[in-house]
């Protein structure tokens, strides 16, 4: 591994998966007695929380999180920013990332721990694996089950999506997120996080409609029920406050991207075993949300994994 942007207690390494590369990126605890915990981002977005790895560390985990191809610290330059047209390449990035921390740093025990578009994919993975005995629990942080659009957008707009995605993949669709959710968390505007806005603008990206497609097949495979098999804790804010156009002190305590009840309506569909919970005053990220916020979301978290 070599030295991470995160500073020298965090390192690096290149995951080659044919013509693309995934980052992974490692914080080791003193001890590791409790196994890895390996977090995937969502889009738009790379790993920075280094608060996050640390207090999974001091807890006995060896921390990991990958930056998925084209994103973050394994975009290239040509590439399109956090562009695929088929979801089974995550799960590969996540394949590489879990073969590294079982065989080559030898952990016995992981959690995968996925946040918005990352906890689509993680959920997907847990299921497509779920009989190669190699997850022990799954925690999700606002994952992005259903498009936060009216009815109409998630039908018929879906339907021409779908189609005009397997034809125009590179079409944009639409030119980003809006500024509203970068504003609330970049501390250059109203929040206390700092992240590379190269990776990360406040913006988001360019919404390319080959992704989206693969988006929307995605939702429909989650909702139409998976099997995993393991224990899944699945947390979102109390509230969402969603289209709007200019950065408010609401933003600063609801989620600005999801709607939270779609979150709380299809958390069941993961498996037998979820448990989802609604964190007050949470924003779209709960572990970049105020303070107290996000010792409610840490504590939420840790009793979960204390329950084995």
């Amino acid at each position: 591994m070599t030295a991470d942007v995160l500073g020298a207690d965090f390192g690096t390494r290149t995951l080659s998966l044919g013509e693309a590369t995934a980052t992974l990126v490692r914080h080791r605890a003193q001890e590791a007695t409790r196994g890895a915990i390996l977090h995937v981002h969502g889009w738009a977005d790379y790993f920075f929380q280094r608060h996050v790895a640390e207090h999974y560390a001091a807890l006995g985990f060896d921390f990991y999180a990958v930056d998925l191809r084209s994103y973050g610290r394994s975009l290239k330059q040509g590439e399109t920013p956090n562009f695929v047209t088929d979801l089974a390449d995550h799960l590969a990035d996540v394949d590489e990332a879990v073969r590294v921390i079982r065989q080559e740093d030898g952990h016995s025990k992981l959690v995968l721990m996925g946040h918005s578009t990352g906890g689509l994919i993680t959920s997907l993975w847990a299921h497509e694996r779920r009989a190669d005995g190699l997850l022990d629990a799954l925690v999700l942080n606002s994952p992005w089950f259903e498009l936060a659009e009216p009815w109409i957008m998630r039908t018929v707009g879906t339907a021409v999506v779908r189609g005009i995605g397997g034809v125009a993949p590179k079409l944009v669709v639409k030119p980003g997120l809006g500024p509203v959710y970068g504003q609330s968390i970049h501390r250059d505007h109203h929040g206390e996080w700092d992240f590379d806005l190269a990776w990360k603008p406040i913006e988001a990206f360019p919404v390319h409609a080959g992704w989206l497609r693969t988006i929307r097949m995605g939702h429909a495979k989650l909702q139409g029920g998976l099997d995993v098999r393991v224990p899944v804790l699945v947390l979102r804010s109390g509230a969402s406050h969603l289209h709007a156009k200019a950065w408010t002190e609401r933003a600063m305590v609801s989620d600005t991207v999801l709607d939270v009840a779609d979150i709380e309506r299809w958390a069941p569909k993961l498996g037998g075993r979820v448990t989802s919970l609604a964190v007050q005053d949470g924003m779209h990220d709960l572990f970049l949300s105020a303070a107290a916020v996000r010792e409610r979301t840490f504590a939420a978290v840790d009793e979960f994994l204390d329950r084995g």
